[in-house]
């Protein structure tokens, strides 16, 4: 069975593009009219159960069923281990071809090099932070007490405590209220 998937953001929006491309391919046709964002996808959770092994779940455009690529590639290897197919019809990827299995193979490669130079970038920027005198990390209970007392007896304003203490304003602000201090 194929299984085709099809999403719109809000009721403002059609499915006609969706449809057109799906209804010639797909035995059975699945909409749903909520944001990708959403934590909660009713309908896409409907369809990922129902699919068996050997069936395909089919979408017109990645962006219809997923919320970025490295998803679509996590929620492709999750399908490909039980045995289930997965189409994108707009970009001509069908994992049940050899052809579309190497290209998701290149598309994970792809994700994969994307994560490790974000994370490398991410420790660069930390690191360079750190040089600068900056606060890397979650701010010690005992700084945030300290801060949280000077500011509230009217010694200290929040500014001058971040720039004393090397974190910023946002990570004191957060800290307070992680402690319960307001």
């Amino acid at each position: 069975m194929k299984l085709g998937y099809l999403r719109v953001s809000t009721e403002d929006q059609v499915f006609a593009r969706q449809r057109e491309s799906l209804k010639s391919v797909c035995d059975k046709l699945y909409t749903e009219t909520i944001s990708a964002t959403n934590k909660k996808r009713p309908v896409f959770e409907k369809v990922l159960r129902e699919l068996k092994a050997g069936d395909t779940l089919v979408v017109h455009d990645l962006d219809r069923a997923f919320r970025s690529t490295m998803d679509a590639l996590s929620y492709a290897d999750k399908l490909q281990q039980r045995g289930v197919h997965f189409q994108v019809l707009s970009i001509n990827l069908d994992t049940a071809t050899p052809y579309g299995r190497f290209v998701y193979t290149v598309m994970a490669a792809q994700a994969q090099l994307e994560r490790e130079i974000l994370s490398e970038r991410t420790k660069q920027g930390m690191a360079a932070a750190k040089k600068c005198g900056k606060h890397i990390g979650r701010v010690k209970d005992e700084v945030l007490r300290a801060a949280h007392a000077a500011i509230t007896s009217e010694a200290e304003t929040i500014s001058t405590i971040a720039a004393k203490t090397g974190c910023s304003e946002l990570a004191l602000r957060n800290g307070f209220e992680r402690l319960g201090l307001q």
